[in-house]
């Protein structure tokens, strides 16, 4: 038996084994587990060698009429589905920066049927930081925007004649980043090959003329180890 078997199992016991007759029409709990998987396998971010990071506290949002029957089933359907989040965790060695929770929520304007699953995936004290690292020496990137090249006004400066004044640069959310080469004239490699722009991952090796940095995301002053 998979994971969602069991957790039919469970809801079966919860309901007096009423649940095929109870779920028939409308959104099924099965179906919020598999909502639920998607956003962890979607927002999952690789911190460290060792650790991947997936979101800890997420909101089912539900047509009315299917949060209504679903919430009907209180505080044990909803343990089930935090079992269901804690479970394919496990499987897929995902960790979490604090407690797991799901909550339902009637949404308005959503169609009946429909699923959405929003998430967070760590508490503000939570200090996960991206770098570069450049010949051993780790420089920390802000959220948002820094600029890689020889000019003054870059927030990472590369000393190399073949770098452009404003080369490259990547965007960091918190959460994700990414690079983009600024119509730089030598351009710029990650992993080997000229890109426009792209997803950055840890240990994705970026050139610059060359100057090699690895992109990094590792814990903070505040991260949950």
């Amino acid at each position: 038996m998979g994971l969602l078997d069991n957790v039919e199992r469970g809801l079966e016991r919860i309901v007096g084994g009423a649940f095929a007759k109870t779920f028939k029409s409308g959104v099924q709990p099965i179906e919020v587990v598999a909502a639920l998987k998607r956003e962890m396998d979607t927002r999952a971010v690789i911190v460290s060698r060792d650790r991947i990071l997936a979101p800890h506290t997420y909101s089912v949002g539900l047509h009315p009429s299917d949060h209504a029957r679903l919430s009907a089933h209180g505080p044990a359907l909803v343990s089930e589905l935090v079992a269901a989040v804690r479970d394919y965790a496990n499987r897929q060695r995902y960790a979490f920066a604090g407690p797991v929770t799901v909550a339902l929520a009637a949404q308005a304007g959503i169609t009946e049927g429909v699923i959405t699953v929003t998430s967070v995936a760590s508490d503000p004290s939570t200090g996960w930081q991206a770098a570069v690292e450049i010949d051993g020496t780790l420089i920390p990137l802000k959220v948002g925007e820094t600029v890689l090249g020889r000019g003054t006004t870059a927030g990472i400066t590369v000393n190399d004649p073949g770098a452009s004044r404003n080369h490259a640069r990547i965007v960091w959310n918190g959460t994700k980043a990414g690079l983009e080469d600024l119509k730089s004239t030598n351009g710029t490699l990650l992993n080997g090959r000229t890109v426009t722009l792209s997803p950055l991952e840890q240990g994705d090796i970026i050139d610059i003329g060359s100057v090699r940095m690895v992109f990094r995301v590792v814990p903070g002053p505040g991260a949950n180890l």
